[in-house]
């Protein structure tokens, strides 16, 4: 696919940079924008190019000083603007977390009309917070925004990325913490003070966990009330309402309002957005013309990570990694804002990277060789996937013969080979159980969590003190990851918030349920959206229930105790089990059927591997801890230990379903 083929673009001109223009909202709040133009001898030229604009919480001056798009994109031949969020940095106003995004970017659209080199047609990039902003300003129809390029963004905030399932993503009250402390938008910090409090001596955000909830008034966020009321806001508004539905946070439900123009998604298969990527992909798509496409690789979060061959402690190849990524946008604009017709065929839709196939060696680094290859698709999910229920049985003594997969060479048999997971272990096949009310239960101790080990995480982070004034001109360097991101064996160690010495594998705990198949005698992929089904019970008024996927590697010379690769997960609020919003708490012992959506992946799991589930109720800090006690998000005080009870019978059958791809 041509269009993410390096092309080594030349730099054509020079650039002159106008900083800080004070650009008026709606509301008369003004947003601090710069803007590169093409130039000649210092001089910006006349000529008519088209506009490409980036609006960004992160300081643009950091940003561009980091990472230098917009001057890359202005030696190309388009006006670049760069944009400080409201409340942020250098513009005015407050920060109200997503909400202000969708009008901003519409009033920013419409002044770039009015400029007199702004009849043309503007494209727009970010990642992120970045992302978002674009799918914001599109649900409003503006009629001069003409190419997206949204990596890493969201769709629904309330069913994933901000609450997932009713639980909450801990990381955008962690980014309240680090965001506000790398703020430095006068307004925000006219008192020495809060800056001392927040940057010099703060508490780290890590350490508010086991404070866990945070109380108005009583963290450094009281210094800064604006992101406090917001932090606040979304750990205690649970049912869905208005505020879920605004186009800044809930771009799915305003596709229809779009403006038409092609949009290209991008994301990663460790990213905190996976499931949202696809979902805008798929209903925007299915809502305009487009073109609409998406590029998702074996890539955690951010703007550098599709040019890495890694994800957390995996190598995926150098094949994995694009060659430049701004090189893929500009193609985009090149074809989208110019009109410069395509090299080669007609482009697939969708562009995946098939994660797994390599040799499970360790690499130098110390990685697993996972593997991998790319592979051009037409749709999503794809056409030919044969979606097949794996049910959950009670031990691997089971009866778990029966095909793998309809078109597995022969009768390919499940069969024990003895080996048993933690806290009651069991297996996973195709064959429904036929014990008859076959349940396993566990105690969940919600002051004794399952530790996060990787996954689909972002903005997770400490900000851990910086006295000069050049904390944001290299973000990361501020920050220190409280849950690191990416592919993991499931295993505790340090580094890894929550684990203990001897550091043991996850599946040993009694709270976390193994589920796996015998050793598959053929590789099979798996690609697409996942989903779990569970009959669960609870001794308490609310608890969760979370799982897991993962790919297991024999032992090797490398691995002597194999290893358990994270692929994907997700969690279930019991009081949100209904999906409609509303909180019904459960009642005591009885028995309710659940679905848990995990994140989408596309994994080879190779012949010899095993395909394995882990069932529990906790993965923290990733999710916040359900105390069980039923009380107002956010406002617990109690805790108590819940006993959960996962039904697995020839009457509730529990099982996994995967989106199997048949071979060939």
């Amino acid at each position: 696919m041509s269009i993410y083929r390096s092309k080594h673009s030349a730099r054509q001109y020079d650039v002159a940079v106008v900083n800080n223009v004070m650009v008026p909202m709606r509301d008369g709040v003004h947003l601090a924008t710069d803007i590169y133009f093409p130039a000649l001898n210092g001089h910006p030229l006349d000529d008519h190019f088209p506009i490409l604009l980036y609006r960004t919480p992160y300081d643009k001056a950091a940003r561009e000083h980091a990472y230098g798009w917009n001057h890359w994109f202005a030696e190309r031949g388009y006006i670049s603007i760069a944009q400080d969020c409201r409340g942020c940095f250098e513009s005015q106003g407050e920060v109200r977390f997503l909400i202000p995004e969708a009008e901003d970017g519409y009033d920013t659209l419409e002044w770039i009309k009015g400029q007199p080199w702004g009849d043309a047609k503007v494209g727009t990039w970010g990642t992120s917070w970045s992302g978002w902003t674009q799918t914001a300003m599109a649900a409003l129809g503006p009629d001069n925004l003409g190419a997206m390029v949204p990596n890493v963004s969201g769709s629904d905030a309330y069913t994933s990325s901000v609450r997932h399932n009713g639980a909450l993503e801990l990381r955008f009250i962690a980014w309240a913490f680090w965001h506000s402390a790398l703020n430095t938008q006068a307004d925000l910090k006219s008192d020495p003070v809060v800056d001392k409090a927040l940057r010099n001596e703060p508490v780290v955000f890590h350490e508010w966990l086991s404070r866990w909830p945070i109380r108005r008034g009583q963290t450094q966020l009281k210094l800064v009330p604006a992101y406090e009321r917001w932090a606040l806001e979304l750990m205690s508004r649970g049912e869905r309402d208005e505020f879920w539905d605004h186009p800044s946070m809930n771009p799915s439900k305003h596709w229809q309002h779009f403006s038409e123009c092609p949009c290209l998604y991008a994301g990663g298969w460790y990213d905190s957005y996976t499931r949202a990527t696809f979902e805008n992909f798929v209903g925007h798509g299915s809502a305009k013309k487009g073109p609409i496409k998406v590029l998702v690789g074996p890539w955690t979060h951010g703007l550098a990570t599709p040019e890495l061959t890694f994800a957390g402690d995996v190598e995926f190849g150098a094949d994995a990694a694009l060659e430049s990524f701004r090189e893929v946008h500009l193609e985009w604009y090149e074809r989208h804002l110019r009109g410069k017709p395509a090299d080669g065929d007609e482009e697939a839709s969708v562009r995946i990277f098939v994660m797994g196939g390599g040799s499970g060696a360790k690499n130098s680094e110390g990685r697993l060789v996972h593997g991998g290859q790319w592979r051009n698709e037409q749709e999503w999910p794809l056409a030919r996937t044969e979606f097949t229920r794996f049910y959950l049985h009670g031990d691997l003594q089971g009866d778990l013969q029966g095909d793998l997969q309809g078109d597995l060479q022969g009768d390919a048999l499940l069969q024990d080979d003895g080996l048993r997971g933690g806290g009651g272990s069991g297996g996973l096949g195709p064959t429904p159980p036929e014990a008859r009310d076959f349940k396993t239960s566990y105690c969940f101790d919600p002051d004794d969590p399952v530790p996060s080990i990787g996954g689909n995480v972002s903005s997770h982070s400490d900000f851990h003190g910086i006295t000069d004034g050049l904390a944001t001109r290299r973000m990361d360097q501020a920050l220190t990851p409280i849950v690191r991101a990416g592919g993991f064996d499931q295993v505790e160690a340090p580094g890894f918030f929550g684990s203990r010495a001897p550091y043991l594998p996850l599946g040993a705990r009694p709270d976390v349920l193994v589920f796996q198949t015998a050793v598959l005698p053929e590789s099979v992929e798996i690609t697409g959206p996942v989903e779990v089904a569970l009959f669960v019970s609870t001794s308490a008024r609310d608890t969760d229930f979370t799982a897991k996927l993962i790919d297991v590697y024999p032992p090797s010379s490398d691995w002597p105790n194999g290893y358990h690769l994270n692929l994907t997960d997700s969690i279930q609020r019991l009081r949100y089990r209904e999906n409609d919003g509303n909180a019904t708490l459960a009642e005591p012992g009885e028995v309710y059927r659940i679905t848990i959506t995990l994140y989408p992946t596309s994994n080879l799991f190779a012949a010899g591997h095993r395909i394995r589930l882990d069932i529990s109720s906790s993965n923290f800090p990733r999710f916040d801890v359900n105390p069980n006690t039923g009380e107002p998000l956010g406002h617990e005080r109690r805790k108590q230990i819940a006993i959960n009870t996962i039904h697995h019978d020839i009457e509730r059958q529990s099982h996994l379903v995967l989106p199997m791809i048949p071979r060939g």
